[in-house]
């Protein structure tokens, strides 16, 4: 039998009301279980400076199964502190250890950073500086990038890789076009390759390819091809250089006052592209955790091997607060007594529990460090110490 107007509005209320009753229910029940994963106690803060604060942890239970652990975290407030990337000795053909780096750049608190190769300290992933990629790669991995603003350090997380190439205008036809195969690392042969002043004083190239001086804006060729190797890179310009004496027909071209491009591609698996080409700086890690408050569960986009992800090492990261503050954060390992380290899977439930919104897996095993106000304060587990490292991220005062 059908139902009056007022039953129908009746019923309709009811049903809204239980709607919202329910609503209300599971936001309370999703809300409490936030709280209980990030009800996580801290222990008494340190304040090393004005927005800088010092934690420790120790409890067995972060682990699981649990065993000792001790963990050493940095919260900055980018309000009144500045985070930056720095290479070791300035330079990407060099290694230093983090509390010379700190020192050099007066910082106040440091961690290690990106991968790299050793002795090298060629970086072995994404590498990008005061605005200039300084090492490419195809492969996408997790990356940390500084974007700086009047208001201070705003920090992407995502997965990116980035490449370069060679363009040489032409009026008539179209642009020549040479992939550059490296950029600021050993030359390869029958490859194009781009140092930058990040470099080194040269090339540190043998004589056995050709080199070609770039500068100024537009960029133009002012030297070359030179057939001597170890080619000063200037200031203001480049060096490129082909491990051969056949180059590809992009290059035959090259004359001293030939015009250049040079074209830089980052592809993002999350984001936006144009947000990591305006990055002052972009530091390659290995193993993203969270991405904007979503749990990244498959690190296969990264090709991580299981091993690295499922087995327990000291571990360094680099995160992101809810409420805006940065997170350097060092897990020491390797040292059963002290501890043990953590997992992928164990650092990715820490952060969560931390509350963070955005954290990437850095560089670690020994070459895990953290400084703060002039001392190492975790404990490294190279039995010689503090392992020279290639880069770092530091903190100063704003």
């Amino acid at each position: 039998m059908p139902r009056s107007a007022p039953a129908a509005r009746s019923a309709a209320l009811a049903r809204a009301a239980s709607a919202t009753v329910i609503s209300i229910f599971l936001a309370l029940l999703s809300s409490a279980g936030a709280a209980s994963r990030q009800a996580f106690d801290l222990g008494a803060p340190r304040e090393i400076a004005s927005g800088i604060t010092l934690y420790h942890l120790a409890n067995p239970s972060l682990l699981d199964p649990p065993a000792p652990v001790s963990i050493w975290l940095v919260r900055v407030n980018p309000a009144a502190a500045d985070l930056r990337a720095v290479l070791s000795n300035d330079a990407i053909v060099d290694t230093e250890i983090v509390p010379d780096i700190a020192a050099r750049h007066g910082a106040i608190a440091a961690i290690n950073a990106g991968f790299f190769l050793i002795p090298s300290g060629d970086p072995s992933g994404i590498y990008k500086l005061q605005g200039q990629l300084v090492s490419d790669t195809k492969r996408p991995r997790g990356a940390l990038g500084i974007v700086r603003d009047a208001s201070g350090p705003r920090l992407l997380f995502g997965r990116v890789s980035a490449t370069m190439s060679l363009r040489v205008p032409r009026r008539a036809r179209a642009d020549a076009v040479a992939e550059i195969a490296g950029v600021d690392t050993t030359r390869q042969r029958g490859r194009l390759m781009l140092f930058t002043p990040a470099y080194h004083q040269h090339t540190d190239t043998p004589a056995t390819g050709l080199e070609w001086v770039v500068q100024g804006k537009p960029l133009r060729v002012t030297s070359g091809p030179l057939t001597t190797g170890k080619t000063p890179i200037p200031r203001d310009g480049y060096v490129l250089s082909f491990g051969g004496t056949r180059p590809p027909a992009p290059l035959q071209s090259l004359r001293i006052g030939s015009r250049v491009e040079l074209d830089t591609r980052y592809t993002v698996v999350d984001g936006s592209e144009t947000e990591w080409e305006k990055a002052e700086a972009i530091v390659g890690g290995a193993g993203l955790l969270l991405l904007d408050g979503r749990i990244i569960t498959d690190w296969k986009v990264e090709q991580l091997a299981q091993t690295f992800a499922q087995t327990r090492h000291p571990r360094t990261l680099v995160g992101t607060h809810a409420d805006g503050s940065i997170w350097l954060v060092t897990v020491d390992g390797r040292q059963p007594r002290l501890s043990a380290g953590m997992s992928l899977l164990e650092l990715r439930a820490l952060v969560e529990r931390l509350g963070l919104r955005n954290a990437l897996n850095l560089d670690g095993g020994g070459s895990t460090t953290m400084w703060v106000g002039g001392k190492i304060v975790n404990s490294p587990s190279d039995a010689a110490g503090p392992r020279k490292v290639s880069d770092a991220l530091i903190v100063t005062q704003r």
